[in-house]
């Protein structure tokens, strides 16, 4: 399960130069290879693509920062943080579009994992195999990668320039728009899925395979609205080829380290905490998660995130069918009854915090540790089959076919002993917009927690107009100060901007 780390561990110090005419005074560094000496061999290949997996395990992106972006700045979290700076960068507030946490880390982790693909697109179609279904599997491997990286970066800044070759320090990287993003991330995925395996075994388990490339296509598809290219990507993985690979399993498996990778994982980070070390590129650096010691409460971990307390209240309006709490609330936050609902206490302790809090339970370690660190193994599942389902359903929703699409949610729902929708409301009926109303609940609760709040609320329309978003200002106070036509997207940074004639900041900045 976590044997592909140890293999991106001998690469992922590697930081391949250009080499250039040889003088007297330019020679190569007998410790650093260059292109000229590396890209010869399959070994080659495969620590290139490695190294491109190892990109997870960076401040910028899965090991920290990026949370903040996802989660914090959605209706689902805030910031009480007393570093002022970052809690403003949750609540739309952003002065200093160069601050390094909210923006630069992000954008810079982003930028280099695209590169790390390129490379491998670049000089792998040279390098000879044995096996070219091998060799395909690597660059449909760099493909996924870069397509997953352009995804999140259309997600927050939008008008990422797009890079596709090996730069040199003296290139200006075009501007690109929304619309070219997404036909890059289309066109990545697709190209991906073709020669991605169907699953991995042994321990390549935790690469990409077919069935990720069609989710996060399909995802992509999503944020554009194209409901119909949406419910064909999904196909595979619901309807077609793929679906005997995926299932639902016992909710609470999808949070921690055990029984990782399982039927309802489509695509996760593997995290470990092999190594007690600093982040960074060298084979003895941190490859586990930051996450929960910055959103675990206060005197366990950082305390820089929590949750927003209306979760909690949502999760109690409906009962199960034996007239108990969703079961789901229990494994997804952290809250002043949870001890006297379900007997739990918060990493060992009763609660001490206040009566109004709410943190994020989901990938903490409380069953296991009484506090948390940098170093947790806890996989992060970015693409679950729970997922994919209530967005099938809501791909069937948008195209008239309601009553098709309540079997995807009821799936969902049945697992944790919820009443079927049809059941539980039925003055839904077929009527396309209270399904729609309903489904954006559904996700709440199952999905609460897991980074997809941000890209939902994009993709409903909830931050277009200002009547929209003063209805999620009810929920969360943050959207006050959300700007419509501004902070749906983040400013560039402007280091970048300064330095790039060909960039203009985002609208409105």
């Amino acid at each position: 399960m976590k044997k592909i780390i140890s293999k991106i561990l001998v690469l992922s110090a590697l930081v391949l130069m250009f080499s250039c005419k040889k003088s007297l005074l330019d020679q190569d560094n007998p410790n650093t290879l260059t292109v000229d000496q590396f890209w010869k061999t399959e070994s080659d290949a495969q620590k290139g693509v490695n190294a491109a997996y190892a990109m997870f395990y960076q401040n910028g992106g899965w090991n920290r920062w990026i949370y903040f972006r996802l989660d914090l700045t959605s209706d689902e979290g805030w910031s009480n943080s007393p570093w002022t700076e970052l809690g403003d960068w949750t609540r739309f507030q952003y002065i200093n579009y160069n601050f390094w946490e909210g923006n630069v880390n992000t954008y810079r982790d982003t930028y280099k994992a695209i590169f790390r693909c390129n490379q491998v697109l670049t000089y792998v179609p040279e390098i000879p195999f044995a096996d070219a279904k091998k060799k395909a599997e690597i660059l449909a491997q760099a493909k996924f990668l870069r397509g997953f990286y352009y995804y999140y970066a259309a997600i927050l800044w939008e008008n990422f320039p797009i890079v596709t070759t090996i730069q040199t320090p003296t290139d200006l990287p075009a501007q690109s728009s929304l619309a070219q993003v997404w036909a890059q991330v289309e066109k990545d995925l697709t190209e991906a899925s073709a020669d991605l395996p169907e699953q991995w075994t042994g321990g390549e388990i935790g690469r990409a395979t077919k069935g990720a490339a069609q989710a996060l296509l399909g995802k992509a598809l999503m944020q554009q609205h194209k409901w119909a290219d949406a419910k064909t990507a999904f196909d595979y993985l619901v309807t077609g080829a793929g679906k005997n690979y995926y299932d639902l399993v016992d909710y609470k498996d999808n949070f921690r380290a055990e029984n990782e990778n399982n039927k309802e994982s489509v695509f996760e980070i593997q995290f470990s905490d092999v190594n007690k070390s600093a982040e960074g590129d060298g084979p003895s650096a941190n490859v586990g998660s930051n996450r929960a010691q910055f959103f675990a409460p206060r005197s366990i971990g950082w305390s820089d995130g929590q949750a927003r307390f209306w979760l909690v209240n949502e999760f109690k309006k409906e009962k199960t069918t034996d007239n108990k709490i969703d079961p789901r609330l229990r494994y997804t936050l952290f809250y002043p009854g949870l001890e006297a609902d379900f007997g739990d206490k918060t990493y060992g302790r009763s609660w001490e915090w206040g009566a109004d809090e709410a943190w994020f339970k989901k990938y903490s370690r409380d069953y296991m540790r009484s506090n948390e660190d940098y170093f947790n193994q806890v996989n992060n599942r970015v693409i679950r089959f729970a997922d994919v389902l209530l967005m099938y359903a809501e791909a069937l929703n948008e195209l008239g076919q309601t009553a098709d699409a309540y079997q995807y949610v009821n799936r969902v729902r049945t697992r944790v002993n919820m009443a079927g929708l049809a059941t539980a409301y039925p003055a839904i009926g077929n009527n396309k917009d209270l399904f729609r109303e309903r489904l954006k609940v559904e996700r709440s609760l199952e999905l609460c927690g897991e980074s997809v709040r941000w890209a939902d609320l994009k993709r409903w329309g909830d931050l277009d107009n200002k009547a929209n978003v003063d209805k999620v200002a009810l929920r969360d106070p943050d959207f006050k100060n959300f700007v419509v036509g501004k902070h749906i997207r983040l400013p560039l940074p402007q280091v970048e901007v300064d330095n790039n004639t060909n960039l203009s900041q985002n609208p409105n900045y």
